[in-house]
Protein backbone atom coordinates (compact mmCIF):
# COMPACT_ATOMS: atom_id res chain seq x y z
CA UNK A 1 0.00 0.00 0.00
CA UNK A 2 1.06 3.46 -0.30
CA UNK A 3 1.68 6.50 2.00
CA UNK A 4 -1.29 7.46 3.71
CA UNK A 5 -0.38 11.08 5.56
CA UNK A 6 -3.51 12.33 7.05
CA UNK A 7 -4.03 15.31 10.07
CA UNK A 8 -3.95 14.81 13.61
CA UNK A 9 -7.31 13.93 15.06
CA UNK A 10 -9.43 15.91 16.96
CA UNK A 11 -9.02 16.54 20.13
CA UNK A 12 -10.25 14.19 23.32
CA UNK A 13 -13.39 15.50 25.29
CA UNK A 14 -11.60 16.88 28.67
CA UNK A 15 -14.81 15.83 30.24
CA UNK A 16 -15.10 12.96 29.26
CA UNK A 17 -11.41 12.26 29.56
CA UNK A 18 -11.69 13.46 33.86
CA UNK A 19 -14.25 11.21 34.11
CA UNK A 20 -11.82 8.04 32.67
CA UNK A 21 -9.59 9.01 35.14
CA UNK A 22 -11.48 8.52 38.16
CA UNK A 23 -13.06 4.78 36.92
CA UNK A 24 -11.33 1.61 37.60
CA UNK A 25 -11.06 0.14 34.00
CA UNK A 26 -11.88 -3.01 34.80
CA UNK A 27 -15.29 -2.09 35.61
CA UNK A 28 -15.69 -0.82 32.17
CA UNK A 29 -15.38 -4.73 30.99
CA UNK A 30 -19.01 -5.14 32.98
CA UNK A 31 -20.48 -2.65 30.38
CA UNK A 32 -18.51 -3.90 27.46
CA UNK A 33 -17.53 -6.75 25.30
CA UNK A 34 -15.68 -4.79 22.15
CA UNK A 35 -12.20 -3.16 22.04
CA UNK A 36 -9.72 -5.26 24.33
CA UNK A 37 -6.74 -5.99 23.56
CA UNK A 38 -4.89 -9.68 23.92
CA UNK A 39 -4.07 -10.20 27.39
CA UNK A 40 -0.41 -10.97 26.26
CA UNK A 41 -0.25 -6.83 25.13
CA UNK A 42 1.35 -6.61 28.55
CA UNK A 43 2.91 -2.83 29.48
CA UNK A 44 6.95 -3.00 29.54
CA UNK A 45 7.43 0.42 31.01
CA UNK A 46 6.18 2.95 32.90
CA UNK A 47 3.62 2.86 36.12
CA UNK A 48 0.93 5.58 35.30
CA UNK A 49 -2.49 4.60 34.03
CA UNK A 50 -2.74 5.16 30.48
CA UNK A 51 -5.03 7.72 29.05
CA UNK A 52 -5.34 9.83 25.73
CA UNK A 53 -6.31 9.75 22.42
CA UNK A 54 -5.04 7.84 19.67
CA UNK A 55 -2.61 8.75 16.77
CA UNK A 56 -1.86 5.45 14.98
CA UNK A 57 1.05 5.00 12.60
CA UNK A 58 1.11 1.55 10.87
CA UNK A 59 4.71 0.87 9.46
CA UNK A 60 6.29 -1.75 7.62
CA UNK A 61 7.96 -4.94 9.31
CA UNK A 62 11.34 -4.01 9.22
CA UNK A 63 10.99 0.08 8.62
CA UNK A 64 10.15 2.52 11.38
CA UNK A 65 10.60 5.91 9.29
CA UNK A 66 7.18 6.88 9.14
CA UNK A 67 6.92 6.36 13.20
CA UNK A 68 9.40 8.93 13.76
CA UNK A 69 8.39 11.36 11.60
CA UNK A 70 5.25 10.65 13.61
CA UNK A 71 6.98 10.88 17.00
CA UNK A 72 7.87 14.91 16.16
CA UNK A 73 3.88 15.60 15.41
CA UNK A 74 2.16 14.21 18.57
CA UNK A 75 1.25 16.64 20.55
CA UNK A 76 0.33 16.11 24.81
CA UNK A 77 -1.96 13.40 26.09
CA UNK A 78 -1.43 11.89 22.65
CA UNK A 79 -1.37 7.97 22.75
CA UNK A 80 0.73 6.52 19.92
CA UNK A 81 -0.65 3.08 18.73
CA UNK A 82 1.82 1.23 16.11
CA UNK A 83 0.22 -1.27 13.96
CA UNK A 84 3.69 -3.13 12.58
CA UNK A 85 1.78 -5.70 10.11
CA UNK A 86 1.87 -8.18 12.35
CA UNK A 87 5.13 -8.69 12.65
CA UNK A 88 6.66 -9.81 15.34
CA UNK A 89 10.63 -10.18 14.78
CA UNK A 90 11.39 -6.22 14.84
CA UNK A 91 11.44 -3.42 17.66
CA UNK A 92 10.08 -0.32 15.98
CA UNK A 93 10.07 1.48 19.88
CA UNK A 94 13.07 1.75 21.31
CA UNK A 95 15.29 4.30 23.54
CA UNK A 96 15.03 7.13 21.03
CA UNK A 97 11.91 6.63 20.02
CA UNK A 98 10.71 6.81 23.42
CA UNK A 99 12.52 10.02 24.16
CA UNK A 100 11.05 11.85 21.89
CA UNK A 101 7.49 11.25 22.76
CA UNK A 102 8.39 11.49 26.46
CA UNK A 103 9.66 15.05 25.40
CA UNK A 104 6.21 15.69 23.47
CA UNK A 105 4.72 14.95 26.31
CA UNK A 106 3.08 12.17 24.71
CA UNK A 107 0.62 9.63 27.04
CA UNK A 108 2.26 6.35 26.20
CA UNK A 109 2.54 4.00 23.39
CA UNK A 110 1.19 1.26 22.43
CA UNK A 111 3.23 -1.67 19.63
CA UNK A 112 1.11 -4.47 18.51
CA UNK A 113 4.68 -5.73 18.20
CA UNK A 114 7.72 -5.71 20.01
CA UNK A 115 10.07 -2.82 22.14
CA UNK A 116 13.77 -2.73 22.55
CA UNK A 117 15.59 -0.45 25.05
CA UNK A 118 13.72 -1.79 28.14
CA UNK A 119 16.47 -0.90 30.76
CA UNK A 120 15.99 2.54 29.44
CA UNK A 121 11.73 2.68 28.49
CA UNK A 122 12.04 2.38 32.02
CA UNK A 123 13.78 4.96 33.24
CA UNK A 124 11.16 7.34 31.29
CA UNK A 125 7.53 8.08 32.62
CA UNK A 126 6.32 6.91 29.95
CA UNK A 127 3.65 3.90 29.50
CA UNK A 128 4.77 1.54 26.61
CA UNK A 129 2.88 -1.48 25.90
CA UNK A 130 3.96 -4.27 23.57
CA UNK A 131 4.05 -8.08 23.16
CA UNK A 132 7.55 -8.64 24.13
CA UNK A 133 11.19 -7.84 23.62
CA UNK A 134 13.95 -7.38 21.27
CA UNK A 135 17.50 -6.54 20.50
CA UNK A 136 16.63 -7.05 16.38
CA UNK A 137 15.46 -3.08 15.47
CA UNK A 138 13.56 -1.87 12.49
CA UNK A 139 15.77 0.85 9.84
CA UNK A 140 15.35 3.80 8.42
CA UNK A 141 14.75 2.19 5.08
CA UNK A 142 12.17 4.78 3.72
CA UNK A 143 9.88 2.88 2.23
CA UNK A 144 6.76 4.58 0.61
CA UNK A 145 4.50 2.35 2.84
CA UNK A 146 2.52 2.80 5.96
CA UNK A 147 0.17 5.15 7.11
CA UNK A 148 -0.44 8.26 9.79
CA UNK A 149 -3.48 8.75 11.31
CA UNK A 150 -5.61 6.44 9.39
CA UNK A 151 -7.24 3.38 11.15
CA UNK A 152 -4.84 0.70 11.81
CA UNK A 153 -5.92 -2.57 14.26
CA UNK A 154 -3.58 -3.28 17.21
CA UNK A 155 -3.87 -6.71 19.12
CA UNK A 156 -7.06 -7.64 16.90
CA UNK A 157 -8.67 -4.77 17.83
CA UNK A 158 -10.24 -1.91 15.23
CA UNK A 159 -8.79 1.81 16.11
CA UNK A 160 -9.40 4.98 14.88
CA UNK A 161 -7.78 8.17 14.72
CA UNK A 162 -9.17 10.06 17.61
CA UNK A 163 -10.43 6.75 19.60
CA UNK A 164 -9.55 6.61 22.89
CA UNK A 165 -7.35 4.31 24.32
CA UNK A 166 -7.13 3.30 27.88
CA UNK A 167 -4.40 1.09 29.96
CA UNK A 168 -3.00 -0.05 33.02
CA UNK A 169 -1.81 -3.41 34.38
CA UNK A 170 -4.11 -5.20 33.60
CA UNK A 171 -3.97 -4.14 29.65
CA UNK A 172 -5.15 -1.79 26.73
CA UNK A 173 -9.00 -1.06 25.86
CA UNK A 174 -9.53 0.79 22.53
CA UNK A 175 -12.91 2.70 22.18
CA UNK A 176 -14.51 5.45 19.93
CA UNK A 177 -15.18 8.29 22.76
CA UNK A 178 -18.79 7.76 22.67
CA UNK A 179 -19.15 4.27 23.06
CA UNK A 180 -16.96 5.23 26.32
CA UNK A 181 -19.50 8.05 28.01
CA UNK A 182 -21.90 5.93 27.08
CA UNK A 183 -21.09 3.83 30.07
CA UNK A 184 -18.78 5.69 32.38
CA UNK A 185 -21.25 7.44 34.56
CA UNK A 186 -22.39 3.78 35.10
CA UNK A 187 -19.12 2.23 36.05
CA UNK A 188 -18.65 5.08 38.31
CA UNK A 189 -21.45 4.55 40.45
CA UNK A 190 -20.29 0.73 40.40
CA UNK A 191 -16.66 1.88 41.69
CA UNK A 192 -18.33 3.99 43.96
CA UNK A 193 -20.50 1.30 45.51
CA UNK A 194 -17.67 -1.58 45.70
CA UNK A 195 -16.26 -0.72 48.88
CA UNK A 196 -19.44 -0.99 50.64
CA UNK A 197 -19.70 -4.24 49.06
CA UNK A 198 -16.41 -5.65 49.64
CA UNK A 199 -16.70 -4.43 53.64
CA UNK A 200 -20.25 -6.77 53.93
CA UNK A 201 -18.30 -9.58 52.00
CA UNK A 202 -15.83 -9.40 54.97
CA UNK A 203 -18.83 -9.64 57.33
CA UNK A 204 -19.59 -12.97 56.13
CA UNK A 205 -22.64 -12.01 53.98
CA UNK A 206 -22.67 -14.79 50.62
CA UNK A 207 -22.00 -12.89 47.62
CA UNK A 208 -24.30 -14.42 45.43
CA UNK A 209 -26.78 -12.95 48.53
CA UNK A 210 -25.33 -9.42 47.54
CA UNK A 211 -25.11 -9.69 43.92
CA UNK A 212 -28.21 -11.63 43.18
CA UNK A 213 -26.63 -14.60 41.75
CA UNK A 214 -28.09 -16.93 44.27
CA UNK A 215 -31.90 -15.89 43.45
CA UNK A 216 -31.20 -15.50 39.94
CA UNK A 217 -30.22 -19.25 39.95
CA UNK A 218 -32.94 -20.32 42.11
CA UNK A 219 -35.83 -18.91 39.86
CA UNK A 220 -33.81 -20.59 37.52
CA UNK A 221 -33.58 -24.20 39.03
Amino acid sequence: MPLDIRALPAPADAALLAKLRRVDFPTLGHYLEEGFCAPELQRMAGTERLIGRAVTVRTTATDSTLLHHAAGLVEPGDVVVVDCGGDRRHAPLGEVVANALASRRAAGVVVDGLCTDVDALRTLDLPVYAYGRTPLTTKLHGLADGSLCAPVVCSGVPVHPGDLVLGDANGVIVAPAERLAAVVDEALADDAEEPALVARLWQGEPLGSLTGATDTLQRLS
